[in-house]
């Protein structure tokens, strides 16, 4: 009981500490990519990894669908390709898993998000290396990253929360908060809608 009561308290926590000026600098910066055509790469490891993949379903189709077509966002998961993953983790380097995918993808304007808990996986850590070497708009969003790795990204996104199941919480948390409100912006009033 202590441990569920906790892990509850460290979530509502994280809510009322949650930089919501970033987020909608954030949400800004997605919703005139999508606007003007652009790709959206979103990658991470673990848990993180599967949070990169659900971007896809909630921004490709459910802001499609709310905005009747008049956005199609182009979001794209660099986690979600096993077989190119594992071959570039064993011909070249899994530091290079994404940033390998990117090189073939990335056309100017296109933005990166990465999501890590920690900041500091090497694949991670070359990914933003390499966008800054290309000049690539990098969004990080990270639970506990040292202020040195904050800084390697365009705008982070830093929780302060320890805690890799809480941090990666919160890393869906904010992608439906994200998604949802830029629906919203296509949504009448009275629309009987479910979200």
């Amino acid at each position: 009981m202590k441990n569920l009561k906790n892990y509850l308290k460290n979530i509502k926590n994280g809510i009322n500490t949650l930089d919501i000026s970033k987020l909608i600098k954030i949400e800004n910066i997605l919703f005139d990519k999508i606007q003007k055509n652009k790709k959206i790469f979103v990658c991470g490891n673990g848990g993180s990894a599967s949070i990169a993949n659900h971007f896809l379903c909630d921004f490709n189709k459910g802001i499609k669908i709310s905005s009747n077509n008049k956005l199609k966002p182009k979001i794209f998961s660099l986690s979600d390709n096993m077989e190119t993953i594992l071959a570039v983790a064993n011909d070249i380097s899994f530091n290079k898993i994404f940033s390998f995918q990117l090189d073939n993808y990335y056309a100017k304007g296109d933005i990166v998000i990465l999501l890590s808990c920690s900041g500091s996986s090497p694949n991670i850590l070359d990914t933003l290396n390499y966008c800054k070497k290309k000049k690539i708009y990098t969004i990080t969003l990270t639970g506990f990253a040292k202020k040195n790795i904050q800084k390697k990204s365009n705008i982070n996104l830093n929780l302060g929360i320890k805690n890799y199941g809480i941090t990666e919480d919160f890393f869906q948390i904010i992608m439906h908060m994200l998604s949802q409100s830029i629906r919203l912006k296509f949504i009448k009033k009275n629309d009987k809608v479910i979200l």
